[in-house]
């Protein structure tokens, strides 16, 4: 019997042990094979000892005997690591851990007490995890598992990596993986430094037989902690004096997280019109003057004056560029009614 059917008639045995009576087709869901092969395997399991019973009529199934419980619930070490990620099935899969996952999900339940077993059950049911921000694809990751098993084997990756200022080829030692906000970072080292690559922005990897030797004593939930400190650190290079509309003020923190909702802690009273001052701070010019217009016309650029001037040619430029011959706003064929072809769409109160 080859592994992959061993492993498909434990999980199918510690399905009925930890659900009861089941039916072949949610058998056949849950171990994502055919209702055929569902029989096959219980007759498998029957025919080398297991009490599976077969309950006839509409709400029968296949049940264990009554108090019958099995003792092979030993992890295998896949299983032990993929328990790490248990709350997480979507980066499981991406690992590769995805049936690992489920399998070692398995054997600690049948081997808790039944009233701790019923209790992990609820949990799993009514508790979920989804990391990912909203309305963002999830990025494409096909060197991950190639990254992973690096990491787990401490080999050298040779990678070709897409940076911001074009390409680069680089050999790594892997020294850990972190997903932040739904992306995968490779921490790795390069000669005498420790840096962090976006796994999605790998264009190739290549697993090297050369074994390197992991820095003494290295902690990476430690090193991914102060690198994000001074990447934040060094994010932002001054100060943006707005002056805010009432919605203004409630964008702010959608908009700019922690940064904006300190910036507006800190603002001052509203004036006659509910409008408030706060100080911001904001990234290079480039980028402050497309976070500027991210706010459009609840917010208006104070200072300094280098970027409210950067700001008042990015819009005279869209001015220009949507204006029509006449000086009038304009827009395309169809589009130049109120309303037009455009409807209105309320946020919904409940939903992201």
């Amino acid at each position: 019997m080859d592994r992959m059917r061993a492993d498909r008639l434990l999980s199918l045995l510690l399905l009925l042990q930890n659900r009861g009576r089941m039916t072949a087709p949610e058998l056949a869901a849950e171990l994502e094979v055919s209702v055929r092969t569902v029989y096959r395997d219980v007759e498998a399991l029957s025919a080398s000892g297991v009490p599976v019973y077969a309950d006839r009529g509409p709400a029968g199934g296949f049940r264990l005997l009554d108090g019958y419980r099995t003792r092979l619930t030993g992890l295998t070490g896949d299983e032990a690591d993929s328990l790490f990620l248990a709350g997480m099935p979507g980066p499981a899969a991406e690992l590769g851990l995805a049936a690992d996952l489920t399998t070692a999900q398995l054997k600690l339940r049948a081997a808790l007490p039944a009233e701790l077993g019923e209790r992990s059950r609820r949990i799993q049911e009514r508790f979920h995890l989804d990391a990912p921000g909203w309305f963002r694809d999830a990025e494409p990751v096909p060197h991950l598992a190639a990254a992973a098993e690096a990491v787990w084997e401490r080999r050298v990756l040779r990678v070709h990596y897409r940076r911001w200022r074009g390409e680069v080829r680089r050999e790594l030692c892997p020294l850990g993986l972190v997903l932040k906000g739904g992306i995968w970072y490779l921490v790795a080292r390069v000669e005498d430094s420790v840096r962090s690559y976006r796994v999605s922005r790998i264009l190739d990897a290549e697993l090297l037989a050369e074994v390197f030797e992991r820095p003494a004593g290295f902690d990476l939930a430690a090193h991914w902690e102060e690198s994000s400190r001074r990447l934040e650190s060094a994010r932002f290079q001054g100060e943006a004096e707005l002056l805010l509309s009432e919605r203004g003020v409630k964008l702010l923190p959608m908009q700019f997280g922690a940064v904006g909702e300190e910036a507006v802690a800190a603002a001052g009273p509203p004036d006659d019109r509910g409008r408030r001052r706060v100080v911001l701070p904001v990234e290079s010019l480039p980028v402050a003057v497309h976070d500027m217009l991210r706010l459009g016309t609840d917010a208006e650029v104070l200072g300094p004056p280098e970027l409210r001037s950067a700001v008042a040619r990015a819009v005279a430029e869209l001015a220009r560029r949507y204006g029509a011959p006449n000086g009038t706003p304009g827009g395309p064929p169809g589009h130049d009614t109120p309303g037009g072809a455009w409807r209105t769409v309320h946020e919904p109160r409940d939903t992201p």
